[in-house]
């Protein structure tokens, strides 16, 4: 006589329709319900399905070159007028001038030293800046300009004495490098900050130097000048 079976278990094998293979129905251990395989679309059992997957095709950029081109346009006309605007209007590329006469009657006012100021510059010399000043040990004038080419020069008066003033405005590598005569005096060549070179005129009463970047025709123009 079999032993009596649950009330509740189901056979593991399950009759298909007519005309259909029965499935093997996987069981559970005893004791436990069985295990229900679901069903494919097409009838069969589910499993790992053979058929791969469409492949995603990478978003394609909506701007084209052409786009970004206009784009990028749009951007520098606006710069480009700006720029003209800046440069032929206001005057951008141009230094700004000063008169340095009042420094000049300041410095002459003073009577400290006797006051040069350059004659016979050319059209292409500009003065930018001026200034007059009392220092430490006596008084300086002051006078930049903007030669031909574009580059700065100074122009330095002092009755500093020229063992103080030397070493402070040409620091201390400045070094002599031989007398040269402009205009009926004779002037000393020198090395000085960077890539400047200096010439220097020493007085009793004060000294004068020439000073910047400039080509050493240039600097040899202003220090002739100087009367």
């Amino acid at each position: 006589m079999e032993p009596a079976q649950p009330a509740d278990r189901v056979p593991a094998d399950r009759t298909p329709p007519d005309g259909q293979p029965p499935v093997d129905v996987p069981t559970a251990p005893d004791g436990q319900p069985p295990v229900d395989v679901p069903a494919a679309p097409d009838g069969g059992p589910a499993g790992n399905d053979p058929t791969p997957p469409p492949p995603v095709k990478a978003a394609k950029s909506e701007r084209s070159p052409k786009d970004m081109a206009i784009s990028l346009l749009v951007l520098l006309i606006p710069i480009a007028l700006l720029l003209a605007f800046y440069r032929g209007f206001l005057g951008g590329d141009q230094a700004t001038t000063v008169d340095p006469a009042p420094a000049i009657e300041q410095a002459r006012a003073a009577n400290t030293f006797p006051v040069s100021q350059p004659q016979g510059l050319g059209s292409g010399w500009s003065t930018v800046s001026a200034r007059y000043q009392t220092v430490e040990g006596g008084a300086n004038l002051r006078i930049g300009y903007l030669t031909p080419e574009g580059r700065g020069v100074q122009l330095l008066q002092s009755s500093v004495p020229a063992e103080r003033l030397l070493p402070a405005e040409l620091t201390d590598q400045g070094q002599p490098q031989g007398p040269t005569e402009l205009a009926g005096r004779t002037w000393q060549l020198y090395t000085a900050r960077g890539n400047q070179q200096a010439l220097v005129l020493l007085e009793p009463t004060r000294t004068v130097i020439v000073i910047g970047d400039a080509r050493d025709n240039e600097l040899r123009e202003l220090a002739g000048a100087v009367r």
